[in-house]
């Protein structure tokens, strides 16, 4: 680097050049900067901040530093309302925040739904809230062409009670680990109803039991 005191000793030639002589020394820094960005993968922005905290005595000041802000944001609930949130969603542990803030409204507890949302994420993150477990259930369609299910043709005519039954299935989970199919047939003429609940939802046991 070049001292500006040194100016006043220099002679008019070499000051005259001294302007093409910072140019140059500014040219090697960008080169210098480039070579470092290519060879340890990171950026021109992350090279400046380093350079900003180096300090050859606290190498730590190179260490990466918290992103966290300074001021968090408080929550501004009450207590009250965090219980009554913890009780409702645990009777109702499929409902979401937007049904939720109308059990709430009820009692006279006034909050929004971006409150409840807030309340909710808070006790999963303690452990408070015991999720229950998701029904996973494949929407797949298997490619096997299977000898039931097939589709009546255009032309079919119901007339008679028989001539067409819809059927439903539907997941029952009475018991933590325990899940149940309900067999709903109908028939479309009568409107008769019959519902069974067996343990595995199979062609055998509807056409069977």
């Amino acid at each position: 680097m070049f001292c500006a005191r040194c100016f006043s000793v220099l002679s008019g030639r070499v000051e005259a050049a001294m302007p093409q002589m910072l140019m140059l020394q500014r040219t090697r820094m960008v080169v210098l900067l480039c070579n470092c960005v290519v060879e340890f993968g990171i950026s021109p922005q992350t090279f400046y901040r380093w350079k900003r905290r180096y300090d050859s005595y606290h190498l730590e000041t190179l260490e990466d530093r918290s992103c966290r802000p300074k001021r968090v944001r408080q929550p501004t609930y009450s207590a009250e309302l965090v219980i009554a949130v913890q009780g409702l969603r645990q009777e109702y542990p499929r409902w979401g925040k937007n049904k939720l803030v109308v059990l709430l409204h009820q009692p006279g507890l006034s909050c929004s739904t971006s409150t409840v949302s807030r309340i909710i994420n808070s006790l999963k993150a303690h452990g408070v809230l015991n999720e229950p477990i998701r029904n996973h259930v494949s929407a797949h369609r298997r490619g096997i062409k299977q000898p039931y299910a097939i589709r009546k043709p255009r032309d079919y005519q119901v007339s008679e009670p028989g001539d067409l039954v819809q059927l439903d299935t539907l997941d029952i989970r009475p018991l933590p680990g325990l899940v149940l199919k309900q067999f709903t047939a109908r028939d479309v003429i009568s409107r008769w109803d019959v519902l069974k609940v067996h343990r595995q939802a199979t062609f055998v046991t509807v056409a069977f039991r």
